[in-house]
């Protein structure tokens, strides 16, 4: 039997001139690096390890809020003041010396890259991770030269979710907000699209803090970025 194409759904398509990406669960799958580190700092604590399962609900809203959550075993979990200091300074610690053991790009993240550069989409890469972290992993991986712009947690005085960032993009590419795509995984990379007035597109992989997929209010969810250079549109 065919299929009707009126029950077809409709995807969105977005006629923008820039992409920015996030980094961490949306371009790189660095988990397992994470995770090494989570349970070498609650071991040097004194806490039971917590394993990737676990850690993987706690990514999304940066490293402060992931040291706090593996604290408190609570995704709002507010622990001590010293509590907290001693055991960020130990993820740090053991972060640095793990971050660049496994991570590896999603499927399809270097082919969809490469078709929305040949598109004539500037692409940039907006991370609430450190730069000391960011950089080195983009040169590892390989994604460092599809990047002309490349934003950390400290390259501004705001990070995601303010709009601060995106804005930032736009204005360094020459662009209005509504023409920048932001692609990532969590409630952070929505909310600041959502501020900053761009469309926002997230994965059906990542990691998001323990949210459901439904609950970021994206414009548009792909399974990989292959599905999303189908639905972009390079504006004139």
């Amino acid at each position: 039997m065919r299929t009707d194409p009126r029950r077809r759904p409709v995807r969105p398509r977005f006629a923008v001139r820039a992409v920015a990406f996030d980094l961490d669960g949306t371009l790189l799958h660095t988990l397992p690096d994470i995770a090494v580190a989570s349970d070498r700092m609650l071991r040097e604590l004194g806490h039971p390890a917590a394993g990737e399962a676990l850690v993987s609900g706690y990514i999304g809203n940066g490293i402060p809020r992931l040291v706090k959550r593996l604290l408190t075993g609570e995704l709002r979990g507010e622990p001590a003041t010293g509590d907290f200091e001693r055991a960020l300074e130990a993820f740090m610690r053991h972060y640095r010396a793990t971050f660049l053991a496994t991570p590896q790009p999603y499927p399809g993240v270097r082919e969809g890259l490469e078709h929305l550069r040949a598109a004539g989409l500037q692409l940039a890469c907006v991370t609430n991770k450190a730069r000391a972290f960011t950089e080195p992993l983009l040169e590892a991986t390989g994604l460092a030269r599809f990047f002309p712009l490349v934003l950390s947690g400290d390259s501004l005085p705001s990070k995601k979710p303010d709009p601060g960032p995106l804005l930032h993009v736009a204005r360094h590419f020459g662009i209005a907000p509504p023409q920048l795509l932001m692609v990532g995984d969590s409630d952070n990379d929505a909310r600041a699209a959502r501020a900053a007035g761009c469309p926002v597109v997230c994965v059906a992989y990542g990691y998001r803090g323990g949210m459901a997929l439904r609950e970021l209010g994206c414009d548009a969810i792909v399974d990989d970025l292959l599905v999303l250079q189908r639905l972009v549109d390079a504006a004139a």
